[in-house]
Order: C-alpha cells, then structure tokens, then sequence
C-alpha cells in the first residue's frame, strides 16, 4: 500500500477559512520552507515520510524475499497475498462500522500497529504455512484499514481541501518511497538474507509513529458536530452502504483500477527477474521514477480532479493510459539490457499518469458520491473495494503477464480500458439515484 497516512492533515486550522470550514483552495498544501507551515499537517508531514520510506525501502524486493530467499514458489506467494486480501475485504466493512462507532483514529491505530507486528514476523517465514500466517495477519490488518482511512480523512480533513490535502501527502508518500527505493536497491544488489531481513525490520518500525500518534490528531469541526449522532445511529441505518447499488459499482470499477498499484510492487520485480534481461535493480529504479513523477504530479492532478465531471474523465484516461503501459511493458521481454530497462522505465512514465489520475478521481468520488451520515461504513466499503483491487492485484499479474507473456498483458490492459470506460456510466447512475443522499 502506497503509505496509510498520504492524505492526512488538518488542524489547527489556518485563521481564513472559507464557508466550508476548510482552508482556501490551494492554501492547505501552502509550505512554509521545508514544511508546511501548519504545525499539524507539518506532523503529519513528518510521519507520513517516515512510514513511507519503510514502505519504499520494502516493495522493490518483498515478493523477492519469499520467493529467492525463503524460497517459496511465485505463484504460490501470489496466490497467498490474494488469500490475505480476502482476510483483509472481510474486515473492510465491519472495520469502517467500528470507526463510525469508536472513532477512526482509535481504530485505525489499533489496526496500524497491528500491521507493524505482523510485518516484524516476517523475518521468522521459513515454511509456506508461516508464510500464510504472516502475510494474512499483515496484509489483512493493512487492507482492513482503508475504511478507516477514508473514515479519518472525513473527520479530520476540511471538505473544501481534502482532496488536494490527500495529494499533498501523497506527494510526500512518493518522496519518501523514492529515498527508500534507493535504499532498497543497495540491498537487492547486496542479495543476501541479512539484507533483506533488514529492511523487513525497518519497514516494521516505520509503523510505530503513526500508530501511537494518530489517537492525537483533533477532529475537524464538521466532524465534532455530528460525532454524537454518527455513535448512536440505528443498526440498519449505519449499514445503509452494502444497499448503495450504484455507490457498490463505483466502488468495484475503482477496485479494478487500484489494481495497477501490483504492477509496481509485484508484477514487475518478477517481470524483471524472469522474462527480460535486465538488471534486478530495475525493479528499484522503476520505483524512484513512480515516486519522483507522482511527487511532481498528483497536488497539480487533483486541483483539477475535485469535482466529479472531472474525476470521472480523469478515471476513464487512467484506464487507457494503463493499457498503454501495459503494452509498452510487454516490449521489454526478449530485448537487450539496456533496451529493457528504456522500455520498462518508458511504460513505468506512462503508469504514473494513470495512477496520479485514478487516484484524485477515486478519491473525489468515493467522498462526493457517498452519505455523508454514515461515513464511515461508506468509506469502509469503498477502502474494501480498494484492498479488493489490492488483494486480486498479485494473482491477476501473475496468472495473466507473468504467466502468458504479451497475450497476458495484452488481457491485462483490456480490464483496465474497460474499467476505466465504465465509470461515466456507473456516476449517472449514482447521482440519479443519490437524492436521498445527506
């Protein structure tokens, strides 16, 4: 997952607010030197980077530590993560409830620090079966917490700057995942166990500030408000999103998107490894360029990406723009080092306008299309639908890329067009039938 804090910030808030209780389009993200002047997005600037670059440290080589270290086989690592990921859909739901009910930053903490053990039992995997034991409990602690995430960001963020607030952390996400893929690549050249270890270590750790800060993050005022009546709710009322038909299709075309973010950090390192010539630290150069794009990219994107005719666009060109790069990836099978490595660090471009896109999209819509009574439930099944994408993601590469080659790809970048494509539909669906939505 690309950093559970990217997104987050808020109070206290900057003296001119607009009608919204949030600060000026473009003013939350404002950076006063290095960080931004507001000292609780500054903290929360700080944590995000530190967890991010755990993360960044760990993607480029986590499938290559069970598969050339521990020594398990690919397909059955990518069919374990898949396993995880159910754990982690069937926790979604409930785990959003409990954050309508308990508070998101209560819960989210508890499952945050969860995830930092279980990512420390990595380092004790020496069968299968402990493998499955580990990556569900991580994996599934992980995915479960996206509802809260979203629940969260709807406490603590100002509507009028939310999207762009998530951006700017996204931003920092994506520098930190930079500086630890540069970092990873030493170790995937050094290729031995210790250090490999090592870094599962610091990517463990790197979860312990947010876990233990995130119960300190104020509520923003919209949030405070309705927090009394959003704890009482009736029983059927708070699980109003599993009805929302159209608000469920929105979610799962959104999930087929999210998927692409397994390209990055499962398909490719084994692309890399077992169909092309080039070198293992291609993997880690592929995740310097996503992090340094997307850093440059996503606050620009999502400026224009807030409303929901333009999140819509900006999700159909994601699907496209996905299919382009999974063609152009699918080149750099059978071609020299050098020309492999220019083919995958061209398709590797091409992904990143497709993420920064469907990622200001989705979030725009999982917010503007959702109740605004039952928040956290509907932002539960919306970060489901995601840890859906996440968890289908490392089979869905592997049985079709990895397995089948250029016609996998091909398959590949055909689900992403089309799920791309039927987002304008599946939003007027949703907004004519959204009117009794608060």
């Amino acid at each position: 997952m690309r950093g559970w804090l990217s997104g987050m910030t808020t109070t206290p808030l900057p003296k001119a607010l607009d009608e919204n209780g949030g600060s000026p389009p473009g003013r939350a993200t404002r950076a006063g030197g290095l960080l931004p002047a507001d000292p609780v997005l500054r903290l929360a600037t700080v944590l995000t980077a530190v967890n991010s670059l755990g993360n960044g440290l760990y993607f480029p080589l986590g499938v290559l530590y069970f598969t050339r270290i521990v020594g398990l086989d690919a397909t059955a690592v990518g069919l374990g993560m898949t396993v995880a990921g159910l754990v982690g859909v069937a926790a979604g739901v409930p785990a959003g409830r409990a954050a309508d009910r308990w508070g998101a930053r209560r819960v989210g903490a508890l499952l945050w620090g969860g995830t930092g053990i279980a990512t420390a039992s990595y380092v004790l995997v020496g069968s299968y079966a402990g493998f499955l034991v580990a990556v569900i409990c991580a994996t599934g602690l992980q995915m479960a917490s996206r509802g809260v995430q979203g629940a969260l960001y709807a406490d603590v963020l100002p509507p009028a700057t939310r999207v762009e607030a998530r951006a700017y952390l996204r931003m920092v996400t994506n520098v930190g995942m930079g500086a630890g893929g540069a970092l990873g690549a030493v170790a995937l050249q050094v290729d031995t166990r210790g250090a490999y270890l090592t870094v599962i270590a610091l990517n463990a750790l790197s979860f312990a500030g947010p876990a233990l800060l995130l119960p300190r993050l104020p509520l923003a005022p919209h949030a405070r408000e309705r927090a009394v009546p959003a704890a009482g709710a009736p029983a059927g009322e708070g699980w109003r999103a599993v009805r929302d038909l159209p608000f469920l299709a929105v979610t799962v075309l959104n999930a087929v998107l999210v998927a692409q973010y397994t390209l990055s950090e499962v398909g490719l390192p084994l692309w890399i490894v077992e169909r092309t010539t080039a070198p293992r630290w291609t993997a880690a150069l592929l995740m310097i360029v996503n992090c340094a794009l997307v850093a440059v990219l996503q606050v620009r994107v999502a400026r224009r990406a807030s409303r929901v005719p333009t999140a819509v666009r900006a999700m159909g060109w994601s699907g496209l723009l996905l299919a382009a790069a999974c063609a152009v990836y699918a080149l750099s099978a059978g071609l020299s080092p050098v020309w492999a490595v220019l083919s995958l660090t061209a398709g590797a471009v091409v992904q990143v306008f497709a993420e920064v896109l469907s990622a200001a999209g989705g979030w725009t819509l999982g917010y503007e299309l959702a109740d605004a009574r039952a928040h956290g439930v509907y932002q539960g099944v919306f970060g489901a639908g995601a840890s859906a994408g996440m968890m289908a993601g490392p089979a869905l590469v592997t049985v079709t890329a990895i397995a089948h080659g250029a016609l996998g790809w091909a398959v590949l970048g055909a689900v992403f067009a089309l799920a791309g494509l039927c987002v304008a539909p599946a939003v007027r669906w949703a907004q004519r039938d959204g009117a009794w939505r608060g």
